[in-house]
């Protein structure tokens, strides 16, 4: 079942990169057949799974380099289950986003689907080495979407994410050479086992390389510069698996590798991830009022929020970490949302400026209420998904001995200031009189409303009813926390 939900994506690309030239416009008709069976088969495996274990599931485990003792072994939990069917999900609906491209659209749509093989294969992979190659393979394809089809810094701000998150990837690199050579084994599920037998100061340098490693991807201040211009330059569908997806990995990496592999380091290094946490939501907050862009607008909004899931990881807590869970899903989904309402005004318009863009409720007002209703999902709105993850992880980290109350204390000012840019954005876009860009616009058509409907649903479902997620994730983290003490 894994197997086939990493690769068949493998199969678009494959088809794609054979498309004759005269052809190349059914590559969106593959990319959108290929992804749709890809969910398929990850709402068959959640179906499939069993809530209430802990244990690894849907597992494939055989030997792939024998001599270096490298396995190819795939398997989720409730830790990954959610994060597979989210990439599969918002992979399917940037195809969808993306049906106008056409420019060298047989490339773009197989980097698309070589993209979603990455992703899914981070989430999945058991055996380290394999992780990491699905770590870097997601770099290759997200690339070339930003610098082929981005916007005018389109090659500065590729060639930015690459630099960051391949530097990054190098301090991981060691920490997986070291962590083989101490221990012994490449398999995540055994050195969850024999991890805690380092010595203290081992584990404290070891936590400090994965963290770089993962921390430029979350990412948290100070290493998350790249994020704006990324996002910015990308296109519509790259915005929406950059935000909904790849952050995911690296607090993904947290909680598969850092806390259940390296306890000792993790409560050495506790404060200081809560105390960079907390600055990221506050920092991030507070830039997103000095924007001019709303793309960029968002994508600072996105440090703030992540900041919320590293805060959650901080507290080492049941709670917390169910809530850091709970906002890597609901950021995806909403933040995917307000980047597909981006670009649909963009498409339109084409400005993301917000001194241009008024009166979008007068003129487009589906267009104008599924911006608002993304945007009081991200700032938090009780009865919407937003609402758990940040109640939860403020939650945990109370309730932690590690993270100082006025950590948390602090951390709610980031949830008052989330609700005041997102206010002052939506009064300035969306009420007042159409400005003379906005004005005879078209409103959202059937296959735009068709690609955000999945979002919303889930976004309603999960902040009425908790359970619909947390029945998934709370096993994983609670034998998580009782690993790490919490």
């Amino acid at each position: 079942m894994l197997s086939w939900i990493v690769f068949l994506p493998l199969v678009g690309v494959l088809l794609c990169a054979v498309l004759p030239k005269s052809q190349a416009h059914l590559a969106k008709w593959i990319a959108l057949a290929t992804t749709a069976a890809d969910l398929v088969l990850a709402g068959i495996m959640i179906a499939s799974f069993d809530a209430a274990s802990a244990a690894m599931q849907f597992v494939t485990d055989v030997d792939w380099v024998p001599q270096a003792g490298i396995r190819y072994a795939l398997g989720v939990d409730g830790m990954s289950a959610p994060l597979v069917a989210l990439s599969a999900l918002l992979t399917m609906l940037a195809v969808l986003a993306s049906w106008k491209v056409d420019k060298k659209p047989a490339f773009y749509f197989a980097m698309l689907l070589l993209l979603q093989v990455g992703m899914n294969g981070v989430f999945a992979a058991l055996d380290f080495v394999l992780f990491y190659v699905f770590w870097e393979l997601v770099l290759v394809p997200m690339y070339f979407l930003i610098a082929q089809w981005g916007g005018p810094r389109r090659e500065y701000a590729a060639i930015k994410f690459f630099l960051y998150t391949l530097l990054g990837s190098v301090f991981m690199l060691i920490g997986i050479i070291a962590l083989r050579l101490q221990l012994g084994t490449f398999s995540l599920t055994e050195l969850a086992g024999l991890g805690a037998k380092l010595p203290s100061e081992v584990q404290w340098w070891l936590f400090a390389a994965f963290f770089l490693g993962f921390a430029v991807k979350v990412p948290v201040f100070p290493l998350h510069t790249w994020l704006p211009d990324a996002h910015v330059e990308a296109p519509t569908a790259g915005s929406v698996l950059l935000a909904g997806v790849l952050l995911k990995m690296g607090t993904y990496g947290f909680l598969r590798v850092s806390l259940p592999v390296l306890p000792e380091g993790f409560a050495s290094w506790q404060f200081a991830i809560a105390v960079i946490a907390v600055f990221s939501i506050v920092y991030g907050a507070a830039v997103s009022f000095a924007q001019t862009d709303v793309k960029k607008l968002v994508a600072y909004s996105s440090v703030s929020h992540m900041g919320f899931a590293m805060l959650g990881i901080a507290s080492g807590t049941a709670a917390g970490l169910n809530g850091a869970m709970a906002v890597n899903i609901s950021h995806g989904l909403t933040t995917g949302m307000l980047f597909l309402m981006i670009g649909m005004v963009y498409d339109r318009t084409h400005t993301r400026q917000i001194a241009d863009l008024s009166g979008l409720a007068n003129q487009v007002p589906v267009i104008a209420g599924l911006m608002a209703f993304a945007s009081f999902a991200s700032m938090g709105l009780p009865g919407l998904s937003g609402f758990v993850g940040e109640f939860l992880s403020l939650l945990g980290a109370w309730q932690s001995t590690g993270v100082a109350a006025w950590l948390v204390i602090v951390g709610v000012l980031g949830v008052l200031f989330g609700a005041a840019y997102m206010l002052w954005m939506l009064q300035r876009v969306v009420m007042g009189q159409p400005s003379h860009i906005v004005a005879d616009q078209p409103d959202a058509n059937l296959r735009e409303i068709v690609t955000v409907a999945p979002l919303v649903a889930l976004i309603v479902v999960i902040g009425l009813n908790w359970d619909a997620l947390l029945r998934f994730t709370d096993p994983a983290m609670t034998a998580l926390a009782k690993l790490v003490g919490g």
